[in-house]
């Protein structure tokens, strides 16, 4: 039998459900620490950028409007579809990373871990963070978390799998949509988890994953007007006081995180960072 010629997998860009290439036509080549090329990746412009936050956009009202209980159940359909192929993303994360398999798959196990850990929040942070408040006067005042609505993230530089997972499950799970721009140069991982959102439960538009050079894309991402909030924890240093100062002009939340060690319990601050607080006045019937 002739030996048959590998099948090259190609990377692109994952927008509304859909897999384009850059509109642009550009990739740039992805390497593992050593300098071995690993594959080229779709090169996102900022006329993709708008195309992500437009799909988002799309999406924010039937997400937000599902109920907390089912966002966790897709959130948790997410974490048993990556199990089924943890063998896969810990090849992907070892090279991408330079580490050995037993390292790869233990932030592989991790990365399912804290979906599962965010699925579990979905339908009780609100009880947390939210309650009903004393007042002076024949009235109920509640305070309710609602999503933000469309949220850029800047994901971690250095790990490719978990730190990605980590910032974008609380997002999604309070009910935003998202536009993700991966690690510049670890993005292969975060293209194959496109592969498993595009064959769960998780509404086209709702998760949208940019690859391509993060100090390119970001300041656009900073300045949407149509993004109302934006992580900035994955740019680099120097960038951040730029991108605050494009964020403000919109009036965008932002958060920054960049300390953040993603093999520690994450909290509940990252849940309550891209919520805003409704407080509603009813009187009391007699």
């Amino acid at each position: 039998m002739a030996e048959r010629l590998a099948i090259r997998k190609t990377y692109k860009l994952y927008i509304g459900g859909a897999f384009p290439r850059s509109e642009s036509g550009r990739s740039y080549p992805v390497s593992t620490p050593d300098g071995d090329l690993l594959a080229h990746a779709a090169r996102a412009s900022r006329k993709d950028l708008r195309d992500g936050v437009s799909a988002a956009r799309k999406a924010v009202p039937g997400w937000s409007g599902a109920t907390a209980y089912n966002r966790g159940q897709v959130v948790y359909r997410i974490a048993e579809m990556l199990d089924g192929r943890r063998d896969q993303f810990a090849a992907e994360v070892a090279a991408a990373e330079g580490v050995h398999t037993s390292a790869a798959l233990a932030q592989v196990d991790a990365a399912i871990d804290r979906l599962v850990w965010y699925a579990g929040w979905a339908d009780k942070f609100a009880q947390v963070v939210g309650g009903t408040n004393p007042v002076a006067g024949p009235y109920f005042n509640f305070s309710i978390p609602e999503p933000t609505g469309v949220v850029g993230v800047l994901a971690p530089q250095s790990s490719s799998l978990l730190g990605l997972v980590s910032v974008f499950a609380p997002v999604i799970v309070t009910g935003n949509a998202t536009v993700v721009v991966t690690s510049q140069d670890r993005p292969l991982p975060a293209v194959s988890l496109s592969e498993v959102l595009a064959t769960s439960d998780l509404p086209d538009g709702v998760l949208n994953i940019l690859t391509g050079i993060t100090a390119e894309l970001a300041p656009w991402l900073a300045s949407h007007k149509d993004v109302n909030a934006i992580d900035i924890s994955g740019a680099a240093r120097g960038l951040r006081a730029d991108l605050q100062q494009a964020a403000a002009d919109n009036v965008k939340r932002v958060f920054l995180d960049p300390d953040e060690s993603w093999e520690a319990e994450p909290g509940l601050r990252r849940l309550t960072a891209f919520v805003e607080t409704k407080t509603v006045w009813h009187p009391v019937g007699l």
